[in-house]
């Protein structure tokens, strides 16, 4: 009797072709549709903030954008510093401008209200405020411009806020919409040529830990 040959070598073959394929199709898919954000530059924004303040603040995304923006206004000698990091579904921006404003004009405003969701803090002339509804950071910093020197109280303020859904929430959002809005001031302090001679520490102490 003729002796049939077994074909079992060649199914498991197969089987594992399927499998390889499949766990390739799966990586395939996370390079392709969920590695937007960490293709973007390591410092979004003309390196004024961390992409990964972006990467843990909003969802997977086949796609992203970044933009930073300085704009000068000659006659008030002013100015003001735009970021953004964006997916098709979500958003994470702020702004960073100089002003008039004392430390207590700026406390009356933007001081969180008491309760869970809210906080403040601050280090070194540096003043926080952080919001949960919605979820806002806002940022003081006293900056006098080199024409206003001498000239009153000048400030530089930021915020910063997302749109869209994220991947953070609760008070994770909220230390990371701090360092965002922290980061952009910090940089703005920077090439708006602040005369006030502050060392402006590298990362703020944590929400609540003050």
């Amino acid at each position: 009797m003729p002796v049939i040959p077994a074909r079992r070598p060649r199914v498991a073959g197969t089987t594992v072709a399927a499998v390889v394929l499949a766990v390739c199709g799966v990586l395939g898919y996370v390079e392709i549709f969920t590695k937007g954000i960490d293709r973007l530059p390591e410092k979004p924004c003309a390196g004024a903030v961390d992409r990964d303040l972006a990467a843990r603040a909003l969802p997977s995304a086949r796609k992203a954008e970044e933009r930073g923006k300085l704009t000068t206004s000659s006659a008030l000698d002013t100015f003001t510093f735009w970021c953004y990091v964006r997916t098709d579904e979500a958003l994470i921006s702020g702004e960073a401008e100089s002003g008039i404003a004392t430390d207590e004009s700026w406390r009356a405003r933007h001081s969180s209200p008491e309760g869970e969701g809210a906080g403040s803090l601050s280090v070194n002339g540096v003043h926080v405020s952080v919001r949960s509804e919605p979820a806002t950071a806002s940022v003081y910093i006293p900056c006098t411009t080199p024409r206003h020197a001498g000239d009153g109280a000048h400030s530089l303020t930021a915020e910063a806020r997302t749109v869209g859904e994220t991947r953070a929430q609760g008070a994770e959002l909220r230390q990371i919409l701090a360092d965002f809005a922290y980061q952009l001031a910090r940089h703005a302090y920077r090439v708006g040529e602040c005369q006030e001679p502050r060392e402006l520490p590298d990362e703020l102490p944590r929400i609540g830990s003050n």
